[in-house]
């Protein structure tokens, strides 16, 4: 049976809409890597935009603080929150529904509850890609995915989540709706309230449903997987594939020599075709008919070898063999989960100093601390996941005096070559410091404006982007 509420959150349940009152079950209070643990008065799992408006606007005349929670998948701990009173956890849950498709005009209308997978899905049952895709998308929820301005492994082709939105619908933090779910691709009628929603992580409103383009898949698609001899030689590959491919280049991956040999210790299943490379690329392609990807692939692996660009590849010879180089990518984050990393960074740099920046780490790393780096990611924008691991032998909690410092160094090194501390996870609470560290401050000043302007209660996701005292 469940406990009796306390007074305060029983009077805000009996102002919520009949029905949307879920158990304060561990499921809504946890984060993948289970460094925060949240808390919650009350859970309210909303079926309609207007129940979700009714919802905000009892919390604000109680002055509690709202959490949404998507998918749950988020790596910032901008879904939970541990201190402070005790939030109300928004899940969209129950908000899935497909509200349109029109292929012809390449959109769809999904709720933000729908995971990514299923409108993924929807759209390739009309002969059409919703091009936006993470390994956690069986999971993460559409909502979520524009509430952090998702990235992903299609970022370098079709840009992240942002650029594959059209229109929202949202609930503002006074509970009024914004209804802004056009079609169009071009509207030039004030401020675009879309794109201040989209990457605000709930902390100025709640997105509740979004257009999102379509395109049509390219009719041809090759996969390869290219062992390199360093990161120089992976970016002068991406450059000799981008002249070679014409804008058809999907994704460009970097996979590190660590990643492999963490696959092989945790996931000795997976199978590797380039066991033991101290550097490889996955490269994924898309080109029109009549353009064979796996002859074009080939013809880049000659050029790149005629420059001594590759030390050798496989290209895969048929959908399955593609599927099974990607499972190999997708592994790696659950494979880096098994070791147990000492510190995780989302970061990324201008392509020109990648190189640099992962020498010097390196090298700087070496010299302050006993870890393995695993460095991987999405090559072709810049967006690298540089994580550190206790070494051999030893356990991560030896290092817990050591995170911060060696988390501020990573940090210090992007943020100086004119890269940024968070490239597609967000700032969530994770990394509201080093915002307040490293932000521009009259960029700064116009988000606490714009916050103070759109939620003054502090009520929408408190503590998550700005801190609490400037929200």
């Amino acid at each position: 049976m469940a406990s009796p509420l306390n007074p305060a959150d029983q009077a805000l349940a009996d102002r919520l809409p009949p029905g949307v009152l879920r158990p304060v079950t561990p499921a809504y209070l946890e984060e993948p890597r289970a460094r925060y643990q949240g808390q919650a008065g009350l859970v309210a799992a909303p079926r309609t935009t207007e129940e979700v408006a009714q919802i905000v606007r009892a919390c604000g005349a109680a002055r509690v603080g709202i959490v949404t929670r998507g998918g749950g998948t988020g790596l910032v701990a901008g879904q939970v929150m541990p201190d402070g009173p005790a939030p109300l956890v928004l899940s969209l849950e129950r908000m899935t529904a497909l509200r349109g498709i029109w292929p012809e005009e390449n959109v769809l209308v999904a709720e933000a509850g729908m995971t990514l997978q299923a409108v993924r899905d929807a759209a390739e049952a009309q002969g059409r890609l919703f091009p936006l895709s993470l390994a956690s998308q069986g999971t993460a929820a559409i909502g979520g995915c524009l509430s952090t301005n998702a990235g992903g492994v299609t970022a370098l082709r079709y840009g992240t989540a942002r650029a594959l939105c059209l229109g929202v619908e949202a609930v503002l933090p006074d509970g009024s709706v914004v209804h802004d779910l056009k079609r169009l691709r071009k509207d030039n009628t004030g401020y675009d309230l879309r794109d201040l929603l989209i990457g605000a992580e709930g902390s100025l409103g709640i997105i509740t449903a979004a257009s999102l383009k379509l395109v049509l898949p390219p009719p041809n698609t090759g996969v390869a997987m290219l062992q390199v001899s360093s990161p120089e030689a992976a970016l002068s590959l991406l450059a000799l594939a981008e002249r070679h491919m014409a804008g058809g280049v999907t994704a460009f991956e970097l996979i590190g020599g660590e990643g492999l040999a963490f696959l092989a210790e945790t996931l000795p299943e997976i199978r590797q075709p380039l066991p033991g490379a101290a550097w490889s690329v996955l490269i994924e392609v898309g080109l029109p008919q009549g353009l064979p990807a796996d002859a074009a692939l080939e013809e880049l692996f000659e050029a790149a070898l005629q420059q001594d660009l590759v030390i050798d590849g496989v290209i895969a010879q048929s959908g399955q063999q593609a599927a099974t180089f990607w499972h190999l990518r997708e592994n790696i984050p659950e494979a880096n989960r098994r070791i147990g990393a000492v510190a995780s960074h989302d970061i990324s740099l201008p392509l020109s100093e990648i190189a640099g920046f992962i020498r010097d780490a390196g090298q700087a790393l070496a010299a302050r601390a006993n870890v393995r780096v695993n460095c991987f990611g999405h090559l072709g924008d810049g967006n690298l996941h540089y994580n550190l691991f206790p070494a051999p032998g030893r356990h991560r909690a030896e290092y817990d005096d050591q995170r911060a410092a060696l988390s501020l160094l990573v940090h210090e090194m992007a943020v100086a070559r004119g890269g940024s501390f968070s490239a597609e996870h967000g700032v969530g609470r994770l990394k509201v410091a080093e915002l307040e560290r490293w932000g521009d401050p009259g960029r700064l000043q116009a988000m606490r404006a714009i916050k103070a302007a759109l939620d003054p209660l502090g009520i929408m996701n408190p503590g998550a982007v700005l801190s609490q005292a400037t929200g």
